[in-house]
């Protein structure tokens, strides 16, 4: 399925979007997908024809991402709360109903602030490899020493425009690219150019290095156990087992003790966006997710 790419103007800024399902639109409650950090709507590429076979689906690029305006971080706060509000007015404004909200990685932050800011928006959330925010200036006393008086270094180092210009032009190269994927997925058969491009054309953006180290010095705002308690739709969660960044044991220990989530499902042989690598497993998952979503299950 060739998929086009749409402008939504939110507040007087372009806003990119992949839409498929037109024919199910108002037949069954749609879908919106949400990308992690770095990532555009075409990391859904796998996911969307699939989803579309049985209701309408979106899949959105955030503020400051893929192919949506990047505006100067001094006027727009790239923050969890900002992308939220996108997200709700999203579904608002374009989708015109009620959705169950998809996010992998910091985009499952995403889904779960606008479902708790505006539940309204939000039949349901469904999780992917959620961020588990562990470099959280809230959580940092938990981690080994080496990582607790690193990460805030790095920060400092990385404000300085000499130090983080050379760091992210090194960063948004091709071969820097595939290193970083060959760490978060376990499928190598998954890294593929289209995907290496997907990631790095973005990032030749006019205001993307600003994006960037805006978001890496973002260690506040709010955490998935902040978010789950107010949540009041129905949240499931996928995990890939194999996941570097976002430990898939801790998740497994602490997410699913929270009242709104109603299944956690570990998926074997895949690592940070199991949507990508394992898009058979994934795509069956949230048919049936979204199924039991629409028919009120508990």
């Amino acid at each position: 399925m060739q998929l086009s790419v749409t402008n939504w103007r939110w507040r007087d800024q372009p806003i990119a979007f992949q839409a498929a399902g037109e024919a199910h639109r108002g037949k069954q409650p749609p879908l919106v997908l949400v990308h992690g950090f770095g990532a555009s709507a075409g990391h859904w590429r796998k996911n969307l024809p699939v989803l579309a076979q049985t209701r309408p689906v979106w899949a959105i690029d955030l503020l400051g991402f893929g192919a949506s305006a990047k505006p100067d971080p001094r006027q727009v706060p790239y923050t969890f709360e900002t992308w939220g509000e996108q997200i709700s007015d999203f579904v608002k404004e374009v989708v015109g109903e009620p959705a169950i909200l998809v996010g992998n990685s910091i985009g499952a932050i995403v889904a779960l602030e606008a479902a708790a800011s505006v539940p309204d928006c939000a039949r349901g959330a469904i999780l992917i490899n959620c961020s588990l925010r562990l470099l959280h200036e809230r959580k940092r006393s938990t981690l080994p020493w080496i990582r607790r008086a690193g990460a805030p270094l790095l920060q400092r180092l990385l404000s300085v425009p000499a130090i983080g210009h050379f760091f992210f032009e090194r960063l948004r190269r091709p071969e820097t690219v595939r290193k970083i994927l060959k760490q978060a997925y376990v499928r190598p058969e998954a890294i593929t150019p289209e995907l290496v491009e997907i990631l790095t054309r973005p990032a030749a953006d006019p205001g993307a290095f600003a994006v960037f180290q805006s978001f890496i010095n973002y260690a506040s705002g709010p955490l998935p156990e902040d978010l789950l308690p107010q949540v009041r739709c129905p949240v499931y969660i996928l995990w890939g087992k194999d996941d570097p960044w976002e430990p898939y044991d801790l998740a497994a220990r602490t997410l699913p003790a929270f009242a709104a989530v109603r299944a956690f499902c570990g998926i074997d042989r895949a690592g940070h966006c199991p949507q990508d690598e394992a898009p058979e497993e994934v795509n069956r998952q949230l048919v049936a997710w979204a199924e039991a979503i629409t028919a009120g299950n508990p």
